[in-house]
């Protein structure tokens, strides 16, 4: 099987082979419990149309061979499509039934204020980013989710919609999309590209404690994909900048995000990632969490539920 032959399989009925099965629709959109990750909401979607997922509480998304990529653990490609192709002769078409019901919005009575509340600002501490910077840059929001009150740190992007993050919980408030930081004056020439939002305060955080005296933190615009499956909607604005500077996750979607920017942007791009290549990303390395350590700590962890602790 190739890479074609693999996209020809609808996601919706590979999910189903694998015993997954939607819980409502919306239009275009299949909504799932994620198989990700255990959940008790749905928050992973698959568009019939497009032949696209995305898990919101996972933050990926992508065609069928990102999902391979997700469930079976690996980015070796052979390995995948072989995965796909032995899955194949299970795949049978599948029609799904719903109650017809009206949806109401997942987050709702949502209200933006200015970045307060102790237990946000301790969370931020607690992963080494300044909190003068977090509250200039982010915003804190109260919602309803379910009919329960929620609060948490809100990053908002180019289309109104919110990154939200707090001890507990990693979502959004859609509409998804990157969010695109440009300096007042004269158009800038660089632009810096972060995964997240909390490795866009990591790199503000240290180039504050690295340069306090002139940090320069507006003599470059930013771009914050939010997801790696925004990539081609920041390469839409990348356009414009003489030099980009990749920060990427040291992981596989980090990579493959860099490797896209850099075929559309060619020479212009710098992948920084190996300035910390021995950290998952900026904010482990702000915070001095190292690859191995984390590795180490799953290993005991996954050790100690093996004798029953």
């Amino acid at each position: 099987m190739n890479i074609e032959e693999a996209k020809k399989i609808p996601i919706a009925d590979y999910l189903h082979s694998l015993g997954y099965s939607p819980v409502k629709q919306q239009g275009a959109n299949l909504w799932y419990k994620s198989p990700l990750r255990e959940e008790h909401e749905a928050s992973f979607k698959v568009n019939t149309e497009r032949e696209q997922w995305y898990g919101f509480g996972a933050g990926k998304g992508g065609n069928i061979i990102a999902l391979a990529q997700e469930l079976y653990c690996s980015d070796h490609l052979p390995y995948l499509l072989n995965r796909i192709a032995e899955q194949a002769q299970h795949v049978r078409p599948v029609s799904f039934s719903f109650r017809q019901q009206r949806s109401a919005p997942s987050f709702q009575h949502l209200k933006v204020r200015d970045l307060t509340h102790p237990a946000l600002l301790r969370y931020l501490q607690g992963r080494g980013i300044d909190l003068t910077l977090a509250k200039r840059e982010c915003r804190e929001l109260h919602f309803t989710h379910d009919g329960k009150p929620y609060f948490a740190i809100g990053f908002q992007n180019v289309a109104g919609g919110y990154e939200v993050r707090n001890s507990f919980f990693k979502g959004c408030i859609a509409p998804k999309d990157i969010t695109h930081i440009r300096q007042e004056g004269e158009p800038r020439e660089k632009c810096l590209v972060f995964e997240g939002f909390m490795d866009y305060l990591s790199f503000l955080t240290l180039r504050t404690k690295n340069c306090p005296a002139m940090p320069n933190l507006d003599r470059q615009d930013y771009v914050i994909l939010n997801s790696t499956a925004n990539v081609q909607k920041a390469i839409d604005v990348l356009g414009q900048y003489e030099r980009i500077h990749c920060l990427l996750d040291n992981d596989g979607a980090g990579f493959r995000a860099t490797q896209a920017i850099t075929a559309e942007c060619s020479y212009r791009v710098r992948d920084f990632s190996h300035n910390y290549r021995e950290y998952s990303d900026l904010n482990d390395y702000l915070c001095g969490r190292k690859q191995e350590q984390k590795n180490g700590q799953k290993l005991l962890l996954r050790q100690k539920k093996g004798r029953g602790i």
